[in-house]
C-alpha cells in the first residue's frame, strides 16, 4: 500500500495523491486484536462461562470489522484540498472524514500527547476547529512535503507520532502472544491440564 506521489514541484498536484495507513501499523494492530481475543471462546467453553462461546465469535467479528472500518483509512491530498476519508461501507456514525481546502489552513499547530508525543493540528482560518495532521500513513515525509508546497507551512520539524521500530517491536511481541495462545487453545481443546 504504497503512497501514490506524483505531484509537481510548482505547488500544483498533476493528480490526487492518497496516502493509506502504513501496513507495519495495520498488521501488527490487527494481530494484536487477534492475540488478545481469539482464545477468548475457547476458555468461555473450557471453564464454562456465563457468556456463550458463539456470542463471543459474533462480538470477535463486529470488533475486527470496526477495526478493519478504522485502519481503512486514507488522506487524499489534490490541487484544492487535503481530505481524511474512508471507504463508502464504513458507516458515517462510526467514522467520520474530514476536508479542509488549502487556501483556508492558516497554521499547523504542535500539541503534546498525555504519553508525551507531538500531534500536529491544522488551524482553519475561518473557524475556531482544528483538524489532525494523519501521522500513521505510508509515505508521510511525502504527504508532509505537499503538505508544505500547497501551504507554505514550515514542516522541516514535523516528524511521525511514532517510528516504525516502535511497531516492530510490537509486532514481535505480538507473534510471543500469539505463540501463547496457541498453546492456550490447544490445552482448552485437547483438554489438557496444567500444572
Amino acid at each position: 500500500m504504497s503512497a501514490n506521489t506524483s505531484y509537481k514541484s510548482q505547488s500544483t498536484l498533476s493528480s490526487a495523491s492518497i496516502f493509506h495507513i502504513s501496513p507495519l501499523i495495520r498488521i501488527t494492530l490487527f494481530c494484536l486484536y487477534i492475540a488478545l481475543t481469539i482464545p477468548l471462546p475457547f476458555l468461555a467453553e473450557v471453564t464454562s462461562a456465563p457468556v456463550p462461546p458463539r456470542l463471543l465469535w459474533i462480538v470477535i467479528g463486529l470488533g475486527s470489522l470496526a477495526l478493519y472500518a478504522v485502519l481503512s483509512e486514507r488522506v487524499i491530498l489534490d490541487d484544492e484540498k487535503i481530505r481524511v476519508a474512508y471507504p463508502g461501507w464504513v458507516p458515517t456514525f462510526f467514522r467520520q472524514g474530514w476536508s479542509l481546502s488549502w487556501a483556508e489552513i492558516k497554521d499547523l499547530k504542535m500539541r503534546t500527547t498525555g504519553q508525551g508525543g507531538l500531534v500536529y493540528y491544522f488551524v482553519s482560518q475561518s473557524s475556531d476547529r482544528a483538524y489532525l495532521l494523519p501521522m500513521r500513513v505510508a509515505g508521510f515525509a511525502r504527504m508532509v512535503k505537499i503538505v508544505e508546497e500547497q501551504t507554505s507551512i514550515d514542516t522541516t520539524d514535523i516528524r511521525p507520532l511514532s517510528q516504525p521500530w516502535m511497531y516492530l517491536i510490537l509486532f514481535v511481541f505480538t507473534l510471543f502472544l500469539l505463540l501463547i495462545d496457541s498453546w492456550t487453545i490447544w490445552t482448552a481443546t485437547t483438554g489438557g491440564f496444567i500444572g
